[in-house]
């Protein structure tokens, strides 16, 4: 049985393209910005969207590495937890946009490959030093989505409002 599973592919597609409750989708904020405004931090201490982008991938792509192995090797101290943002443009904001897509299809195509009862397996958490059921980390990403999306929101409206 997926209804579980079948429930998370279907929230993560609407908040990447669908059409969430919230009424903003990933694609719907990313497509407002150009690619100069995606690494501008509107305020001190207030990341850009690039580096919130880079973040999501990398807990994206950590979640993927829980899946497929077991154990994950990213911490809250990690570098790539909050990549340098100068670095970041060194990359290019098409390849970022690239790899976060490539990190969402992966995630994706992992979580159709499995059923309800993997949820409930177990992986070990680096970040969190303890044995959890995977639908800790794909109900976290999820959440930790969604949470990326309304900051994004407001980063992108600081980032209009100087422009004015």
């Amino acid at each position: 049985m997926k209804l579980r599973i079948d429930s998370i592919l279907r929230q993560l597609n609407e908040l990447q393209n669908g059409k969430p409750w919230v009424g903003e989708t990933f694609d719907k904020k990313l497509a407002v910005i150009t690619e100069q405004e995606a690494f501008l931090r509107p305020l001190p201490n207030i990341h850009s969207i690039a580096e919130i982008l880079a973040h999501l991938t990398s807990w994206r792509k950590e979640t993927n590495l829980k899946i497929k192995t077991g154990k994950g090797s990213l911490t809250t101290d990690s570098y790539e937890n909050w990549p340098d943002n100068s670095e970041l443009q060194s990359i290019g904001w098409d390849k970022l946009q690239e790899e976060y897509n490539n990190s969402l299809s992966e995630l994706i195509l992992l979580l159709q490959s499995k059923d309800d009862p993997f949820l409930d397996e177990t992986y070990y958490d680096l970040d969190f030093k303890g044995t959890y059921p995977y639908s800790f980390a794909v109900e976290g990403m999820l959440h930790h989505d969604i949470y990326h999306l309304g900051q994004m929101g407001l980063i992108i409206k600081l980032i209009k409002c100087h422009k004015e």
